[in-house]
């Protein structure tokens, strides 16, 4: 009796291993079926991702070349040696390009009294605000381009405290801080100086200021990245 039990204890366990191998196989057959059908999903996205970009290509092609023949026109017309000057003096004042001439430098520094007329330390330190002020009476007195430490300063720059420095173009900067700026120089000097200005308000608040007029001085182009959000349509084809 214990032999048929035995025996069928072994046949239990046979049906059973194979029971569970089916189930394995079916198991296993089903995930290479789901492995095939997301590469051949993914095969076919970036078929049509490849066929998206020859259809864009093929829009953007002829104009290409129509651009490519306007330039050329425009390059060897008889507006050329216009074109060309028209440009350069863009670069010039949108900062890509150095520039030296005359000006004034103007310099800030922390100051170096005792806190007389408030406790906060905030008050006697050179702050963003504080730059503006300079560099935007710099521009109304007519400067033609404006660095500070060597940081030229275009349309997209930002002036922002960070801590104990200051950004700009997105360096760090700290004190001195020193302004460059071409144009007049007599212009541009009076324009700090005069009475009630930014340098007799910055004095005021214990801040370290000092014009200097120069015969010469180069201003660094922009090192920085530009960033355009928006590209205006010039296509005027009807």
């Amino acid at each position: 009796m214990n032999a048929v039990k035995l025996k069928n204890f072994y046949w239990s366990m046979a049906l059973a291993s194979l029971v569970i191998g089916l189930i394995l196989s079916v198991q296993f057959r089903m995930t290479m079926d789901i492995k095939d059908n997301e590469t051949i999903k993914r095969t076919q996205e970036l078929a049509d991702q490849v066929a998206q970009l020859k259809k864009e290509q093929d829009v953007l092609q002829p104009q290409l070349i129509r651009m490519r023949g306007q330039l050329e026109s425009l390059s060897t017309g008889p507006l050329a040696p216009q074109i060309k000057a028209e440009l350069e003096l863009a670069t010039v004042f949108s900062g890509l390009s150095k520039l030296t001439g005359s000006g004034v430098e103007v310099t800030l520094k922390d100051s170096d009294v005792s806190q007389i007329f408030t406790d906060n330390p905030d008050f006697y330190i050179v702050h963003d605000e504080d730059i503006l002020k300079v560099v935007n009476e710099l521009k109304a007195a007519g400067a033609e381009a404006v660095a500070i430490n060597g940081q030229r300063l275009v349309a997209t720059t930002g002036i922002s405290c960070s801590g104990p420095a200051i950004r700009i173009n997105e360096k760090a900067l700290v004190p001195p801080f020193v302004i460059t700026a071409i144009g007049s120089p007599e212009t541009m000097e009076g324009a700090l100086k005069m009475r009630g200005g930014v340098a007799e308000f910055l004095q005021f608040c214990g801040i370290q200021v000092l014009v200097k007029k120069l015969e010469k001085l180069t201003i660094p182009a922009y090192s920085g990245s530009i960033k355009m959000d928006y590209i205006a349509d010039t296509d005027t084809d009807t």
